[in-house]
């Protein structure tokens, strides 16, 4: 990856645990991850969603019980990326580095459009249920994108709408907190997704002491699921680097 220099980085610590965001599942955070981190002799493990409004609480309880033996890398995506570094935050000394895929806000989520997407989904599956709620939603996406919606939502089942709100509630980790992460982030943006806005990517990695930002688009996502997580695993090694 970085050739021109003819320089070989390592990843550190051998396993990766990658969370998935709002509403999404484990199938896609491997689809994504497990073959960019693979590259490097990463094993990444993939746990499934918690129920429900055990969303929060299973992952991280997840996060701890993998770094047991010792140090690990967190990464997830959107919504994943937020308790990953939260999880960080709070474990510098068990944590070797951050991969962030799409952070959708800093803080509290207020009007940060994943945030409301979410809410709104929740809404309407309370109020029409899952499968009129996915012919809504999927209608006039791209056909990977509605591919991975009716899956992932299928799977959450009943639980799905108190997932989403779980999701659209839950603070990311505040500026000031990301300033205090003293371990190597690497941040992937797409500057074509509204919903992820790339400023916040950027905002991130300016309020981090050692973090890149490597920036994809949708577009290249939906013809190649590792296209996002190259460019975390890219600016994972672009932060180590520096």
């Amino acid at each position: 990856m970085d050739e021109d220099r003819n320089v070989t980085f390592a990843i550190p610590a051998g396993t990766a645990v990658v969370l998935p965001g709002t509403g999404s599942d484990e199938l896609f955070a491997g689809a994504v991850f497990a073959g960019p981190l693979a590259a490097f002799g990463v094993n990444a493990q993939l746990p499934p969603p918690p129920a429900g409004d055990r969303l929060v609480p299973g992952y991280l309880a997840a996060l701890d019980a993998a770094a047991a033996a010792g140090p690990i890398l967190v990464g997830g995506i959107s919504f994943g990326a937020h308790l990953a570094a939260e999880w960080a935050v709070a474990n510098q000394d068990r944590c070797a580095g951050v991969l962030a895929a799409l952070p959708a806000w800093h803080g509290a989520p207020g009007e940060a459009p994943a945030s409301l997407a979410a809410r709104a989904s929740a809404d309407l599956v309370r109020r029409t249920g899952l499968e009129a709620t996915l012919t809504a939603s999927t209608a006039g996406v791209p056909r990977w994108l509605a591919d991975e919606l009716t899956r992932a939502w299928r799977r959450h089942g009943d639980g799905l709408a108190d997932s989403l709100l779980a999701a659209a509630g839950h603070p990311a980790p505040a500026l000031t907190a990301l300033a205090a992460l003293d371990v190597p982030v690497g941040i992937a943006a797409c500057v074509d997704d509204p919903v992820h806005p790339a400023a916040v990517a950027h905002e991130w990695a300016a309020a981090l002491p050692r973090a890149a930002v490597v920036e994809s688009t949708l577009a290249a996502l939906g013809e190649d699921r590792e296209s996002l997580g190259r460019a975390a695993v890219l600016a994972l090694l672009t932060a180590l680097r520096d």
